[in-house]
């Protein structure tokens, strides 16, 4: 008899790590059932259909359209027709991925129904409270069955919270898998001659944290932040649907748009949006993603944040930590343009295999 399982996704981080897993999911369909769910944490085109053909995620057998709103709402909301959907097809297991609303409410309700969870990217902590990630990743991985473990500090945090270690996994960085699957097709991306952009010649930033863009004092800040930056070299700032929406209602767009070596473009598929950074001279950034594929792909990152769950990034990659403190960030960029960038390492199991890893383990265990 086929083991059921789910996989849940509901925001733009989700997708490229799901794809990876449905991938060898499909590789041994005579022992797994497996149903797509999408919560619908993103639902527009920008944010979550455009990564589905990109790559090439089937479409989801259900779509809960949750839609956005407050954590406490959003979340209740998914619980409520996820709790639906598990009563109805009764798995056996979910796995859900990363840190977003999605992730916890879902392994909250299978957790309640008796359902076994498994949590990939687990372990990872910043502790730092105030995020609500934070609190998403310690809830996952205190309710799930299986643990699986992208970097050496997930296995610390995990050992150190008291959670036993028959349940964790160190597997490797699942996002590496689905970097390394669209390397071709990405080094075929158009989208510097789109842009009108040279190799080297200019960087890339996304913010959308709330701590970075939710009041009117911390985007005046990331303006001048920009503005100093963009006297050096040209920004590409690919600007997502929060900050937009927030930038608008503080009354300060006319003032971004009038920096002139600023280029603000719309959201950018996966695709498009790794061929950019890839060719970029650095990355600025409060992406915890974004930490890892620059890492990968050599190119110097400064985290616009006070802490990373990722450090890895920062201890054996290209990261680093500057907070919104000006002067540090103005002094690496002057060290990158000077040539004076640390040289990264690939961190350990980050090689393309991870989904193969964790279905395997999935495999031997019932």
């Amino acid at each position: 008899m086929k083991k059921r399982i789910m996989i849940v996704a509901g925001a733009r981080p989700n997708f490229m790590k799901i794809a990876p897993l449905l991938r060898e999911f499909r590789k041994r369909k005579k022992y797994f059932e497996v149903l797509l769910v999408h919560t619908g944490q993103h639902y527009d085109f920008e944010m979550s259909e455009i990564f589905f053909q990109n790559l090439k995620i089937p479409k989801p057998d259900i779509f809960l359209n949750v839609g956005s709103a407050s954590h406490a709402i959003q979340t209740a909301r998914i619980m409520i027709a996820f709790e639906q959907v598990i009563l109805q097809v009764k798995p056996s297991l979910i796995i859900v991925v990363g840190d977003v609303n999605s992730t916890l409410a879902c392994s909250l309700v299978a957790s309640k129904l008796d359902i076994k969870t498994a949590h990939v990217e687990a372990g990872l902590r910043s502790f730092d409270r105030t995020m609500p990630e934070e609190i998403n990743r310690m809830v996952t991985d205190s309710l799930s069955d299986y643990l699986f473990v992208s970097e050496k500090s997930g296995l610390r945090n995990l050992k150190s919270e008291g959670i036993t270690s028959n349940k964790i996994y160190f597997v490797g960085n699942i996002m590496i898998d689905t970097l390394l699957l669209h390397m071709q097709v990405i080094n075929k991306s158009n989208i510097l001659n789109e842009y009108g952009l040279t190799k080297g010649k200019y960087s890339v930033i996304t913010l959308h944290r709330p701590s970075n863009v939710d009041s009117d004092e911390t985007l005046l800040k990331t303006f001048d932040i920009l503005n100093s930056v963009s006297q050096k070299i040209k920004i590409v700032y690919p600007i997502h649907p929060r900050t937009k929406k927030m930038i608008k209602k503080h009354n300060l767009m006319n003032k971004f748009r009038k920096l002139n070596n600023l280029q603000m473009v719309n959201p950018l598929g996966y695709i498009d949006f790794i061929k950019l950074m890839k060719e970029s001279r650095f990355v600025l950034t409060d992406s915890g993603g974004i930490q890892e594929e620059s890492t990968y792909l050599g190119i110097p990152c400064i985290t616009l944040r006070e802490n990373t769950e990722r450090p890895v990034t920062i201890e054996k990659g290209t990261n680093h930590l500057a907070g919104r403190n000006k002067q540090k960030i103005l002094a690496k960029v002057k060290d990158i343009l000077n040539g004076n960038q640390k040289n990264g390492k690939i961190p350990e199991l980050w090689d393309g295999k991870t989904a193969g890893r964790i279905v395997k383990i999935l495999s031997m265990n019932g």
